[in-house]
């Protein structure tokens, strides 16, 4: 395939990754949306996710301060179901008595995630949600309603919220506010049994809160997470700067990437804290500020391991510049950067519970493959930089390779055993029962990062004795494997030249 077919193939990519971002009109948070949304038929009821959020328990309950729903007191947890209408259609109002004061009800179900069996028949050993006339003649539950066993330790649990229909009226609501009083994830369930209703929709919003903002339980501590990030992405920065600032007449061009890296970190991890701290303040996450903060991401993913590349391959310290591979690592580069950017999209800003594992795959596998690529390409270019060393007997500079290449391979055992614990813990925890420690998982890649980035900084730190680790062209440090074959080719052929020269003087002679 040619350059400019596979640079083609790229633009498509990138072309049909930002077609799906644009059909993405509302960003997951604390905030969930109805916009004119179906239920669809579950069993022998109708039903419709609300949403599910990881909640911490109130600091303050049952204030008398907290009545006013604009101004939500600090320190409570809840969820606020804020003008939720529910519309049927007018065929179905249309058959309804008009003098009749219930015509039709649907429900509101809030319940924990280790309550979930609790909704429905299971525990009367029937799979149906919505009670019949002979589970009603029983007196396990009432026709018509979903079914519901309620926690022995705390009677109000699951919590049941109903909306009723009045004559012919086309519209119902809810407005409501429930107090969270334990921490767990808590799902919402908008259900009806009266087939009569078919064809209902919702609309509105309801506001998940925790006691110290919007913000998702299970993300919550990465805005802490971000801001200890921040300041220590500061630190490295300033340590560095004074060093390259002090020793500013020794530096070489590799610093400077270095520098560049730092830079991007920092601004990285700066732009995801404020972007939780919006989102913790607001309760939604605005499109341009995440876009900018994946964006951030993804130029440092891409940048991060350009320089990896760069440094395995000798830059600077064996030879002075890529030569003919340069563009090979440019495009890398740049399928890797919309690769990444197009997964960050669709964790950061699309509802992962729209798409399918297929749709998920589409985004994961080529930043998956790009990484391998960068891996195998990377330890390639060690050895070949190692065997340079060792040849021209640079002790300084094959000490320096052989630390780099430890650490590198260190980095990439812990991620490949991180990895299997992602797997692992993706498998076992399909309705994030563990969501408080969810975070740990984004962070340890941060962390992980940062530490490489530390590593790189310590070998290559700046130096008054610069050809410790730099370029020098007296050492011959240019030289290649393709310059070294060719010239002991050349070599051989002038041997070859020289002894056929001296057959045919003998002959001649003769």
């Amino acid at each position: 395939m040619l350059w400019s077919e596979k640079l083609n193939c790229v633009v498509f990519y990138f072309v049909g990754i930002w077609c799906v971002c644009c059909l993405i009109t509302n960003v997951s948070g604390s905030i969930h949306e109805y916009k004119n949304e179906a239920f669809y038929p579950k069993s022998n009821a109708f039903f419709f996710h609300g949403g599910s959020e990881g909640l911490y328990a109130s600091k303050l309950l049952h204030s008398p301060d907290a009545s006013s729903p604009d101004k939500p007191l600090k320190g409570k947890s809840f969820i606020r179901f804020e003008t939720v209408t529910f519309v049927r259609p007018k065929e179905s109002a249309s058959k309804q008595n008009e003098m009749q004061t219930i015509t039709g009800m649907v429900e509101a179900i809030i319940l924990e995630v280790k309550e979930r069996e609790r909704i429905g028949g299971s525990f009367l050993k029937t799979d149906v949600l919505c009670c019949t006339n002979n589970l009603s003649k029983e007196g396990s539950c009432s026709v018509g309603e979903v079914i519901i066993h309620k926690d022995p330790e705390n009677h109000e649990w699951p919590r049941r919220i109903k909306a009723f229909f009045q004559g012919t009226n086309e519209e119902t609501q809810i407005s409501e506010e429930v107090e969270i009083e334990r921490t767990g994830m808590y799902y919402l369930y908008f259900m009806y049994c009266d087939p009569q209703l078919k064809g209902t929709m919702i609309k509105g919003r309801t506001v998940w809160k925790n006691p110290d903002g919007y913000l998702p339980g299970k993300m919550a501590p990465l805005m802490t997470f971000f801001g200890l990030m921040s300041l220590a992405y500061l630190v490295l920065g300033l340590a560095w700067f004074l060093r390259f600032v002090q020793l500013w007449k020794d530096i070489i061009q590799l610093h400077y990437y270095i520098t560049g890296v730092i830079a991007l970190g920092m601004c990285e991890v700066a732009i995801w804290y404020f972007e939780y701290a919006n989102f913790n303040s607001t309760g939604s996450r605005p499109m341009g500020i995440t876009l900018w903060a994946v964006t951030f991401t993804s130029v440092k993913k891409t940048v991060s391991r350009l320089l990896l590349l760069a440094v395995s391959m000798g830059y600077g310290v064996v030879r002075p510049t890529l030569g003919g591979l340069t563009f090979k690592v440019v495009f890398l580069g740049l399928v890797y950067f919309v690769a990444s950017e197009a997964l960050e999209i669709f964790e950061n800003l699309g509802n992962i519970n729209d798409f399918s594992g297929k749709a998920k795959l589409f985004f994961v596998l080529p930043v998956t493959v790009l990484d391998v690529c960068f891996i195998l390409w990377i330890f390639s270019s060690l050895s070949r930089t190692l065997e340079k060393l060792q040849m021209r007997r640079n002790l300084a500079k094959l000490e320096l390779y052989r630390k780099f290449t430890n650490a590198l391979a260190a980095c990439v055992l812990l991620s490949i055993a991180w990895i299997g614990f992602e797997l692992y813990f993706n498998a076992t925890d399909p309705l994030n029962e563990l969501w408080q420690i969810a975070w740990i998982i984004p962070a340890f890649w941060a962390v992980l990062a940062f530490i490489l980035l530390v590593v790189i900084c310590a070998l290559w730190a700046p130096s008054r004795n610069p050809t410790r680790y730099a370029y020098s062209e007296e050492m011959g440090d240019d030289f290649d494997e393709e310059t070294v074959s060719l010239t002991s080719s050349g070599i051989k052929n002038v041997e070859m030249a020289a002894n056929l020269g001296e057959d045919l003087e003998e002959d001649k002679r003769e």
